[in-house]
């Protein structure tokens, strides 16, 4: 795994045609039903001291898409996301630290009007340069919350015990970043 140390200071850009933005949640708790985001933006001001940088990612959560148009709609609406009223979610970096050969990210997740702690676990996959001489670089992050906790609380119990949809979900994000200053 490449250091942090060799992301230069500047500001770098989400480059959302080489990144995504998903989630994973369990159904009827036997499968994984998996979703994305496709409209998404963020900066990344890396100073000096790499582990005082900050973080600032936005989502559109009207612009989901789970490979099925019926739940995406229903996932707008006020049982989920309540796009309409709500119609960004913001990401912002409290504080990195190193965690063995990896990082952890922190910040405040902002959803449904609803502002929370989360720990993100990052991996840094390095830097490089693209066909036209652009410096790029790569992160994994991944996070597990809990939905109700941002008033997503919609349910139903099974015949069989359990819940059609799991309260936890997981996020995943694969960023590549362009510096742009």
């Amino acid at each position: 795994m490449s250091a942090p140390t060799e992301l230069a200071p500047g500001t770098w850009t989400i480059d959302p045609t080489h990144s995504s933005v998903g989630f994973t949640v369990k159904h009827l708790m036997i499968s994984k039903v998996r979703g994305s985001f496709a409209n998404f933006s963020g900066t990344v001001i890396v100073p000096e001291d790499r582990f005082a940088s900050t973080v600032a990612v936005t989502i559109e959560p009207a612009s989901v898409s789970t490979g099925d148009a019926n739940r995406d709609g229903h996932l707008r609406t006020g049982d989920f996301f309540d796009a309409e009223n709500n119609p960004t979610w913001t990401f912002t970096s409290t504080g990195i630290r190193a965690d063995g050969d990896d990082y952890k990210l922190a910040g405040e997740l902002t959803m449904r009007g609803v502002t929370k702690p989360v720990e993100l676990n990052v991996d840094f996959e390095g830097v490089s340069k693209d066909l036209y001489g652009n410096t790029k670089a790569g992160f994994t992050a991944e996070a597990e919350v809990s939905r109700k906790e941002w008033g997503m609380e919609y349910n139903a119990a099974l015949e069989t015990g359990g819940v059609v949809i799991s309260d936890k979900v997981k996020l995943t994000l694969d960023i590549q970043l362009a510096k742009s200053a």
